[in-house]
Formats: C-alpha cells, structure tokens, sequence
C-alpha cells in the first residue's frame, strides 16, 4: 500500500493534484481543505495517502495530517459515506472539527457537509463516537506536516538538513496532550473526548493547561 507520497506538485485541479515523485506522475484526490493548504505547482510537497481499490476503479487521497487520514478511513466505515461524503465532511469541519463534532455529538455539524443529510450524520455520530479519544489522541502525531525542500525531493542521498525549531503546538496536539492528561486523572475515553472538544471548541487558541482546567470544569459534578 501506498501510504506516503513526497515530491513535486505539478498539477492541481479541482478536486485532486498530480505529485511527481522521480518521474512518476501520482494523482490523489484531496479534500477543499487540503487542497487549499498545498503548495503552487512546481513546490516540494509531502502527503499520508490512502489508497482505495476496487474491482473497477483505483484511487489515492491525500491528507496532510495522520489525524485526516484515519478519520478518512473511519468515515468511510460508515454505511452510507464512501470517499466522495468522506472528503466534504473532511473539507467542512477538519480533522479537529471532525473529532469535536463526534465526541460532542454534534451531528449538525457534520450535516452541514455538502451531500451529507441528517440520518447518515446521525449515524456518523452514533457509529464513531467511541472512535475519537483515539484518533484525538493521534494529534501530536503527524499533525502538521514537516517542511521540505527541493533538495528533499531532487536528492535522496544528500545529507539530512537539522530539524527546524519545534513549532508552537497544533490545536490537534494540544487536545492529545489534555486527552491524555484526563484518561491519566482517571477519567473514562469518552467523556474525557467529550469534555476536551467542547473546551477547545470554545477556546480554540488555549494551551494545553488552560484546556485541561476548562474540561475539567465541564466535568466537574453539577449542583
């Protein structure tokens, strides 16, 4: 399976783009979101893909984070969804919106993907909800995608350039981190997901222990 491809962005068309790696041409449908965050033809680009096949037809879809992808391929273990509705809910909310409208049960949110209609939300919800503590949990993994060169793609033996300086975290890695910090207080997956998608849906900019203490008030007993 093809589970990763870097290399050239040569075309970019409406719903897909053409990666070059050495001379072979890949095409991978990608998301409105993903699409839009690649780089211009003829820049260095690196994407997870997931390669569909079936007995008429075989397709790769790109995604830039781990967290994408595996939404993507839970999505599509929904009776109802196939890539198509997979990559509009994608392309609407994200990975972090799709992971927030789950946990929180918020099946309007996933509605208001194009395609998508009000009993296969439903279901989405209701089948995967179980699902986001682990994929929340994939934040801090492959959440944001490295920086690359030309010399990456052009020479593979060159000597590896040093890392580039950490990044500030990414909202995916920030709600992993305050996942984590709840299931270690003893809190169950599920609430736990609940609580640090409602917190980061209203405070999308909080760090780690500021998320922490807002789901920790969302989980405090009421009355």
């Amino acid at each position: 399976m093809i589970g990763k491809l870097s290399g050239r962005l040569d075309y970019r068309g409406d719903d897909h783009v053409l990666i070059d790696v050495r001379g072979v041409g890949y095409i991978v449908h990608c998301s409105d979101r993903t699409l839009a965050a690649l780089p211009g033809p003829g820049e260095a680009v690196s994407v997870y893909t997931d390669l569909l096949v079936r007995e008429d037809l075989m397709q790769l879809y790109g995604f830039l984070s781990l967290a994408e992808k595996e939404w993507h391929r839970l999505l599509m273990s929904v009776q109802g969804i196939g890539a198509k509705a997979s990559l509009a809910i994608l392309g609407a909310l994200g990975p972090d919106g799709v992971s927030r409208a789950i946990a929180t049960g918020d099946w309007a949110a996933v509605k208001a993907a194009k395609g998508v209609g009000p009993k296969i939300a439903q279901r989405v919800v209701l089948d995967l909800k179980d699902k986001a503590p682990q994929v929340m949990a994939m934040g801090h993994v492959g959440a944001a995608q490295p920086q690359i060169s030309a010399e990456d793609v052009i020479e593979p033996d060159a000597p590896a350039a040093p890392p580039p300086s950490a990044p500030a975290a990414s909202s995916g890695a920030t709600q992993a981190e305050a996942l984590s910090a709840l299931s270690n207080l003893g809190y169950g997956p599920s609430e736990a997901a609940s609580a640090v998608a409602q917190a980061a849906g209203e405070a999308p900019d909080a760090q780690t222990p500021e998320l922490i203490r807002a789901a920790l008030r969302l989980l405090a007993p009421k009355g």
